[in-house]
């Protein structure tokens, strides 16, 4: 079903999943297209689109049912469930993306830290425990860790996937500054800030 369905509109059910659960906790039972389109900042016929690709979820002079559809994205998302996750590079990065509650809020529960630093090996943030590098492939097969995300200078990457191919790992979420392909059923997304930054810029150079 993925194969056919435009990255793009991928990339805005997680704006979808956002706002449904802001409208949940605001006790709204339908919303329309047309203000679901103006909360996020789309055009109604986009939003319409967008979610006919998954099915007919709304009713004609009601509008989108908030509680289903809510479950329903977060089930086409992935986040009905929990994901066992671990970071690999315990810096600024690291730290701060392990401490970020937003994650576990998701469904992604950090429970490993790795790192090649004798100063933080052993160290427990909260519930989660920084073990030695060299230990990653049998953590991460003890922990049955499914997610990692590198934050590790992009130099190491290359020792850092010969290891994870060994793991059975399912997905990467790649701070490392160095673009890198999918790997057989390693599905990977590459996070470049400063690229984000030059995108922000373009606007404000271009608007």
């Amino acid at each position: 079903m993925l194969k056919k369905i435009p990255i793009s509109t991928v990339s805005r059910l997680s704006l979808y999943l956002k706002c449904f659960t802001e409208l949940h906790i605001e006790s709204v039972e339908y919303v329309s297209s047309e203000d679901l389109a103006e909360r996020i900042g789309l055009n109604a016929a986009q939003v319409r689109k967008d979610l006919a690709f998954f099915g007919q979820f709304g009713r004609r002079g009601v509008g989108y049912n908030i509680v289903s559809l809510k479950e329903e994205i977060s089930k086409i998302l992935g986040t009905h469930k929990s994901w066992k996750t671990a970071v690999i590079g315990m810096g600024n990065l690291g730290s701060a993306l392990t401490m970020y509650t937003g994650f576990r809020a998701k469904g992604f529960n950090i429970v490993a830290g790795f790192d090649v630093s004798t100063d933080k090996i052993g160290w427990e943030i909260d519930t989660l425990k920084i073990y030695d590098y060299q230990d990653l492939e049998k953590v991460i097969k003890k922990e049955k860790i499914e997610i990692v995300i590198i934050t590790t200078p992009k130099e190491v990457l290359a020792d850092v996937m010969a290891k994870l191919r060994k793991t059975g790992i399912k997905g990467i979420l790649n701070f490392a500054g160095k673009y890198m392909k999918n790997e057989g059923n390693i599905i990977i997304r590459n996070v470049d800030l400063g690229q984000e930054m030059e995108q922000l810029t373009f606007f404000l150079t271009n608007k």
